[in-house]
């Protein structure tokens, strides 16, 4: 099995504006490449994962080993679209799409959703079940995926995933639901919060 993970990124200025009131431009800037660079590691140390690659406007700084996909920029759906397929066309039989903001996500839980079985998306919900913080599609049964991330994601993509005629299954575990979005998430980054006042 030939696994690949795509992560999606913004531009750090625009990052995580929600904790403005917790966090100066400066420090949220350097939690953002934190966690980026956390889950693209985790990604990278994962057994079952053969590529990873971002999808956004920059590299915030990784390696250029890292490829990145050009962003069509109108949002992040048509972004994560128009990765998948591209993806899609190098012929690997399974993409997970996981969110940059994870800070505690480990290689083994990563390695989880990669073991989805060939007829079965794989969702792991954030904190709350509604959102969703990673994605795991096998291909090329999900080519044609319709992405709702935003408000309820977790039930447009079971939705979806039932329209394609494909099982779900939910992953439910802590460094997959502990995404960093507000302000009262903040204890979740650990070490990784830098300049804060």
């Amino acid at each position: 099995m030939i696994c690949w993970a795509l992560i999606p990124i913004k531009s750090t200025e625009k990052g995580k504006s929600r904790l403005a009131d917790a966090l100066d431009r400066d420090a949220r800037e350097a939690l953002v490449s934190g966690m980026l660079a956390h889950v693209v590691k985790a990604a990278t140390n994962a057994r079952t994962i053969s590529h990873v690659c971002l999808v956004g406007p920059s590299r915030h700084g990784l390696s250029d080993d890292i490829d990145l996909l050009p962003d069509p920029g109108k949002g992040l759906n048509p972004a994560v679209k128009s990765a998948l397929a591209q993806i899609a066309e190098q012929g690997p039989d399974r993409i997970i799409i996981v969110a940059a903001d994870l800070p505690t996500v480990t290689p083994q839980e990563l390695d989880l959703m990669a073991v989805a079985p060939i007829d079965a998306i794989a969702i792991a919900p954030d904190r709350h079940g509604t959102g969703t913080n990673a994605l795991s599609l096998p291909l090329p049964a999900a080519r044609d995926f319709t992405f709702g991330f935003g408000i309820d994601s977790y039930a447009h993509h079971k939705h979806e995933a039932q329209n394609l005629g494909l099982r779900v299954e939910t992953i439910i575990s802590q460094g997959l639901e502990k995404d960093i979005d507000e302000p009262a998430d903040l204890p979740d980054a650990g070490g990784m919060l830098e300049n804060r006042d």
